[in-house]
């Protein structure tokens, strides 16, 4: 089983990935190395999620459509989709294509194996997250039933992706949160991320520009026709409406507080003390157990004491130990700094 060894693992999504980029350099597609089987099963996956994913907003589409959304040439569509309409995947009237049941729960069953991945991508790889979608694109086609179980439970039988997107279970059920758009909630409004759409990639990456992930708090500061501007993490962001509209949020339940002073690690300057107040819900896996086995855990004093060369990594003692770590590590840490009256006084 490929799970049994994460060292394979890593070294197939690293050479995978050094012929992606190579490939996007010269205009190839990864598809344009395989044999023509595997090349039908791949398109076969990729257009019987497409068709999921606009039956469920309720639209229609056709094969033009279908071709540009896919990048893939309308005559090789269509010799696909005589081969999917044969198997009973698809139903094609007055050239509109939809699903039948047989292809909406064959197209789940792909959605299942992607969002694993980027799951697992998430938790147990050093992976950027603007690469999860398009490993996860390239294994998708690639799992057994049996290894996809396999990785379910690997993972702990998670019930979301790392966007915020339910994974479908193996019946095809999926249960997910009901979330608004961060665009025009009322000023002061504090609420949660829950889903964050990874595309179009321009857009997504400007979301994660900014640090925000799946599980953290704002508070909507301003909210005007063309931008968002809010707070999380102790740091003002702007979005525009478009950007914003990507976002969706659930207001705080009664469990839940907005703390005011909540900070990211890195914002603290040399020589200041704070409280550590937990670790982000955005770290996970071996980087949430190292920062934790160092002793970043809820509660604890620390103080920056040196910064390095253009302030990265930096030097923070905690428990007499002192501690490096890079900025990029230190975003994951919350904090809140002790607070100050008029006269310098706790």
């Amino acid at each position: 089983m490929i799970l049994l060894n994460q060292g394979y693992v890593l070294l197939f999504f690293a050479t995978l990935l050094v012929v992606f980029f190579i490939l996007k350099k010269y205009q190839y597609s990864l598809r344009s190395l395989l044999p023509f089987k595997y090349i039908e099963k791949s398109i076969t996956e990729d257009l019987l999620k497409q068709l999921y994913h606009v039956t469920s907003s309720q639209k229609t589409t056709d094969f033009k459509m279908l071709s540009g959304a896919l990048k893939i040439p309308e005559r090789k569509i269509l010799k696909v989709v005589e081969s999917m309409t044969q198997k009973g995947l698809i139903l094609i009237s007055d050239s509109h294509v939809t699903l039948t049941e047989t292809g909406k729960n064959y197209a789940l069953s792909i959605i299942r194996i992607h969002r694993l991945w980027e799951k697992y991508l998430s938790e147990k790889t050093g992976f950027d997250k603007s690469l999860w979608h398009d490993l996860a694109e390239t294994k998708e086609h690639q799992l057994s039933e049996e290894e996809t179980e396999a990785l379910y439970e690997e993972l702990g039988r998670p019930r979301f992706d790392p966007h915020g997107d339910p994974i479908p279970t193996a019946l095809g059920e999926m249960i997910s949160e009901t979330g608004t758009s961060i665009v025009g909630i009322p000023k002061g409004t504090v609420a949660k991320i829950i889903h964050i759409e990874d595309e179009p990639k321009s857009i997504y990456r400007q979301i994660i520009k900014e640090k925000l992930h799946i599980g953290a708090h704002v508070k909507i500061l301003t909210s005007e026709n063309h931008h968002v501007i809010f707070e999380s993490e102790g740091h003002s962001i702007q979005l525009s409406t478009v950007v914003a509209s990507n976002i969706q949020v659930v207001l705080l339940n009664s469990q839940e507080v907005y703390e005011e002073g909540k900070v990211r690690l890195s914002s603290l300057i040399e020589g200041e003390h704070a409280t550590i107040l937990g670790i982000s819900t955005e770290c996970r896996g071996a980087n949430r157990r190292r920062l934790l086995d160092l002793g970043f855990i809820k509660g604890t004093l620390l103080t920056l004491e040196y910064m390095g060369p253009n302030q990265n990594p930096r030097a923070y003692r905690l428990r007499n130990t002192l501690i490096a770590l890079r900025n990029d590590q230190a975003d994951f840490i919350l904090i809140e700094k002790p607070q100050y009256d008029r006269t310098g006084s706790l």
